[in-house]
């Protein structure tokens, strides 16, 4: 999907602060309000915008622990996969899923408070589902952090 200058920018402004009001947008898109909310429309309705959400600290809501882990299914079958996709969307604490190539077939990103919420997940999750390996990896530090993509805004 290619978008244009001014949908960049407008994306690039929403990404940055979900809060600004249309008219600084606006302005920063160099458009006048009623076309910079219908672009803002268009790009909800075309899938590029998909939320606006408020961002927290994890540490400050008591998720002081980012868990890696890396997930080997003991097999590939359809019937695996839709048991495996229930229990990971049961579990909020695990905040992302992704299918991968390579040695893993699963990786996920898990936000607990402590070791023991930890075990209490890992638990829940392999008894739920048979699992061929586990192997999970605790970040010590987040160094760097963004929900933003780094859209172009230069005129091309």
């Amino acid at each position: 999907m290619d978008l244009d200058l001014i949908d960049r920018k407008i994306v690039a402004e929403l990404m940055r602060d979900a809060t600004m009001p249309i008219a600084q947008i606006a302005e920063k898109a160099g458009l006048s309000q009623t076309p910079c909310w219908k672009r803002i429309q268009k790009l909800e309705a075309m899938g590029v915008l998909t939320s606006r959400v408020a961002l927290a600290d994890p540490s400050r809501l008591g998720f002081g622990l980012t868990v890696f882990v890396g997930i080997e299914a003991p097999d590939h079958s359809p019937d695996w996969r839709a048991a495996f996709a229930t229990a990971v969307g049961s579990i909020p604490e695990i905040m992302e899923v992704y299918r991968m190539a390579g040695e893993l077939d699963y990786l996920l990103r898990v936000s607990v408070s402590d070791m023991a919420s930890f075990d209490a997940l890992y638990k829940r999750l392999t008894d739920a589902v048979p699992i061929k390996n586990v192997t999970s990896h605790f970040a010590m530090e987040r160094m760097k952090f963004t929900t933003a993509y780094p859209v172009d805004t230069r005129n091309r």
